[in-house]
């Protein structure tokens, strides 16, 4: 279990190092998705639940509410 949150961490840091030459909904979508994967595993987890369900769910929601707020913030300016 530690390992799949290490695992998830650790991508997620690399996945969002390169993120420098993306739009503000692809980076949103990509940090959403995440946050949200790392999120929902940890709640799993501790939810005595399955890891990696919880990883795929909160990487969907994650990274349409990060495509979400990436819209907004690109309407903006």
């Amino acid at each position: 279990m530690n390992k799949l949150i290490l695992s998830v961490s650790l991508a997620g840091a690399i996945m969002v190092g390169g993120c420098t030459g993306m739009s503000q909904t692809e980076q949103g979508t990509m940090s959403g998705a995440v946050i949200g994967a790392a999120g929902g595993a940890g709640i799993a987890a501790i939810a005595d639940g399955d890891a990696g369900v919880g990883a795929a769910v909160g990487a969907v929601i994650g990274g349409v509410a990060g495509y979400m707020e990436g819209k907004k913030a690109e309407q903006r300016q």
